[in-house]
């Protein structure tokens, strides 16, 4: 991907991308770096981050370490972005958890808030401060990574449905006040092959991939393509949208 990056043509935009140093958040930065952007990738571990800054490109990478859901963490991404690139036109809200698995009737409400705080409250915080640093005055994008956990019922993940749908809902509450200057949208995944994802397909591939239409599970690069998509041009009259990514899954809602 270095050599690649060093033969793009630049755009001279500039995005964020939480959760970027590995998965979806990594094949997100892929598609923009490809296009042309530089990008600033977030997350918890730093020797992770710095890996992936090299194979995303340092020319046209890097990274800033910390919590998605520390309100300083969020601050200081912002102002290292807009310090060593002058703008950030385009967020991509990708960080995410989800620490528990089970009924819904058991969750412990601590981790109901630390889903929340990290998966929704983090993205909006972030939205927040790209806003005032730069996107107010310049315009942009956001993209939020949301998933069809939040769209129905998602058993033994209810926490983390909950918060997508939050996020959907979010999606839409920005793009209203946004607009006109900056254009909300969010992507929302079936299940795709991340460790992040493992627990949903090890083990039983064959049977999970059974239930897709385009008989395969997703990759990073596919989220990657929906949010290129969705920070173009080409997208210039779409906000407060929801593009679902799921192979066809979906399609399988009535009886078969």
């Amino acid at each position: 991907m270095a050599e690649q990056s060093e033969e793009r043509q630049d755009s001279g935009e500039v995005a964020i991308v939480t959760g970027g140093s590995r998965g979806i958040g990594y094949g997100v930065a892929q598609a923009l770096i490809a296009r042309g952007h530089r990008v600033c990738i977030t997350g918890r571990k730093e020797d992770a981050l710095r890996e992936a800054v090299d194979g995303l490109g340092p020319g046209c990478a890097m990274y800033v370490a910390g919590k998605a859901h520390d309100e300083d963490h969020r601050r200081v991404a912002v102002e290292k972005v807009m310090e060593a690139y002058g703008r950030v036109d385009h967020l991509v809200n990708n960080a995410g958890t989800n620490p528990v698995f089970g009924p819904i009737a058991e969750l412990d409400l601590g981790v109901a808030r630390k889903v929340f705080e990290t998966n929704v409250v983090s993205a909006l915080g972030f939205a927040q401060a790209t806003w005032a640093a730069w996107q107010r005055d310049n315009g942009g994008t956001v993209v939020n990574v949301a998933s069809i956990a939040g769209m129905s019922a998602s058993p033994f993940i209810g926490a983390y449905g909950m918060s997508k749908a939050a996020m959907i809902n979010l999606t839409q509450q920005l793009a209203h006040e946004f607009s006109p200057g900056v254009r909300v949208n969010a992507v929302a995944p079936a299940v795709v092959k991340t460790k992040f994802a493992a627990a949903l397909y090890e083990g039983r591939e064959q049977e999970a991939v059974a239930r897709y239409p385009m008989q395969r599970l997703g990759v990073p690069q596919d989220i990657g393509g929906a949010a290129a998509f969705l920070t173009s041009p080409d997208s210039a009259w779409i906000t407060g949208q929801t593009l679902v990514v799921d192979g066809g899954l979906s399609l399988n809602a009535g009886v078969e």
